[in-house]
């Protein structure tokens, strides 16, 4: 199955707990894709979705959310926007992005960003950008895999020799 980018960021849109307070902009949206996308890579070896992620000043994007939403520019995105229907996602689909919204879903977009600029996929795509100034260079797939690839590993190792 072809899975799109509009159903995983409807899929993150609905898992806000609106009555809880919480809510859901779309720098914070930007950021639940790329480190799902990210660690799709990092765990099955395949893209979960088709499209370019970015490395802008706020963190990556992806252009064609980013066209979705640009007009809510930092307020919340409401479930009427919605185009898709998350729960026709397979099932290991939503299990993985339980996961993904269990670990990164609490942070405030403000946190989530920060988190994205101390990582190296980011880094090394706007590596030839001045700090401040707008980038269109890419996330490759590549650096993705690599670099949260080298984090399971990592905790791999350290669980063996604690075990």
């Amino acid at each position: 199955m072809d899975i799109s980018v509009h159903q995983i960021a409807d899929y993150f849109i609905l898992k806000v707990d609106r009555k809880a307070g919480d809510n859901m902009t779309h720098l914070k949206l930007q950021k639940l894709l790329y480190y799902a996308q990210a660690w799709h890579l990092a765990m099955h070896g395949k893209e979960l979705f088709h499209n370019r992620l970015e490395a802008w000043r706020h963190g990556p994007v992806c252009r064609e959310i980013y066209a979705r939403f640009r007009q809510l520019s930092w307020h919340p995105i409401p479930p009427t926007m919605m185009l898709t229907d998350p729960s026709l996602l397979p099932r290991e689909v939503h299990d993985f992005l339980d996961e993904v919204w269990e670990v990164y879903g609490q942070f405030s977009a403000t946190k989530l960003e920060e988190l994205t600029h101390q990582e190296e996929p980011w880094l090394a795509a706007r590596a030839e950008a001045f700090p401040h100034h707008p980038s269109d260079s890419r996330i490759t797939r590549e650096m993705m895999q690599e670099y949260y690839g080298s984090r399971i590993k990592l905790r791999r190792r350290i669980q063996s020799r604690v075990s």
